[in-house]
C-alpha cells in the first residue's frame, strides 16, 4: 500500500509533467529555452518577495514573471538582443532573492527545497494548485491554439489574419509563468527549464503534426513525473532530480530509435 505523501506527489509530478510538456511544445518551436531558465531563477525573487511581505508564494512568482515579461517585450532589439536581456534579467533576480532572503529576520528558509523541489512535502492545497494550474493552461492552450500556433510559425503571417504576435507572445509568458509558479515545488527554480524542453524535444522527432507533438510531450512528461517518483521511492533519491533524470533517458531512448529506424530505411 502507498503512503499518502507518495500519492499526492505522483498526483503532482502528473500534473507538472503534462502542464509542462504542452507549453514545452511553444518553448522549442519559439526557441525560448533560456526564457523557462531565466523566469524560474527569477522565481528565487520572487518566493523571497512573498515571504517579506507575507504573500503566497504563487503571486510573488507570477509578479515577477510579469514583470520580466514587460522588461524583456520593452527592452529587447534596443541595442541588445534577447539573450543578452534575459542573461542580465535572470540572474540580477536570482542575486537579488538571495539577498532579500538573507536579510530577512526572523525567518528561515531552506533554499535547497525552492532549488530542487520538495514534492514529497506536497499537501492537499498544493496538489490543489497544481491540478488547477494545469486544467487552467490546457483550456488556455484549447482557447487560443490556433492563434498562438499562427503567431509562433509566421508574425507576418498572424499580422495578415487579424493576430497580434506581440499579445499572443504575452499570453504564452504568462502561461510559462503560471508553470514555473506550480512547478517550482515539484522539481525546482533549477530544473524547470530541463522539464519544459525535454519532453518536447523527445516528442519532436516523431511526430508530423504540433497537436500531436504536444499530445505525445504531455504524455512523455506525465511518464517522467510519475516514473521519477516511483523511482525515487525505490532508490531513495533526490524525487526532483530523479523526474529529470527519466525525462532524459527517455529522450536519449527516442533519439537512439529514430536514428537507429533511419539506418535500417537507408
Amino acid at each position: 500500500m502507498l503512503d499518502d505523501f507518495i500519492i499526492r506527489a505522483a498526483l503532482a509530478a502528473l500534473g507538472t509533467g503534462i502542464a509542462a510538456g504542452f507549453l514545452g511544445c511553444f518553448v522549442v518551436w519559439r526557441r525560448l529555452a533560456y526564457f523557462g531558465d531565466a523566469t524560474a531563477h527569477a522565481a528565487i525573487l520572487g518566493v523571497a518577495l512573498a515571504l517579506a511581505f507575507g504573500t503566497s508564494a504563487l503571486t510573488g512568482v507570477l509578479g515577477i514573471s510579469l514583470i520580466m515579461a514587460l522588461l524583456l517585450s520593452t527592452l529587447a532589439g534596443r541595442q541588445l538582443g534577447h539573450d543578452s536581456i534575459l542573461g542580465v534579467l535572470a540572474h540580477t533576480a536570482l542575486a537579488l532573492g538571495l539577498v532579500i532572503v538573507s536579510l530577512l529576520q526572523g525567518i528561515r528558509i531552506d533554499l535547497s527545497a525552492w532549488l530542487f523541489g520538495e514534492i514529497l512535502a506536497v499537501g492537499k492545497s498544493d496538489l490543489a494548485l497544481i491540478w488547477s494550474g494545469t486544467v487552467l493552461i490546457a483550456v488556455l492552450l484549447i482557447w487560443r491554439w490556433q492563434k498562438l500556433l499562427t503567431a509562433t510559425l509566421s508574425p507576418d503571417l498572424a499580422y495578415a489574419s487579424n493576430i497580434n504576435p506581440k499579445r499572443e507572445e504575452l499570453i504564452l509568458t504568462l502561461a510559462l509563468a503560471l508553470v514555473v509558479a506550480v512547478a517550482i515545488k515539484v522539481v525546482g527554480a533549477l530544473l524547470i527549464g530541463a522539464l519544459l524542453i525535454i519532453p518536447a524535444s523527445a516528442a519532436r522527432p516523431w511526430v508530423r503534426t504540433p497537436e500531436t507533438m504536444a499530445a505525445m510531450a504531455a504524455g512523455i512528461g506525465a511518464l517522467s513525473g510519475v516514473g521519477g517518483i516511483y523511482i525515487s521511492a525505490q532508490a531513495n533519491t533526490p524525487a526532483g532530480p530523479t523526474i529529470i533524470c527519466v525525462a532524459a533517458g527517455i529522450f536519449m531512448i527516442t533519439l537512439l530509435t529514430r536514428n537507429l529506424t533511419r539506418l535500417k530505411t537507408l
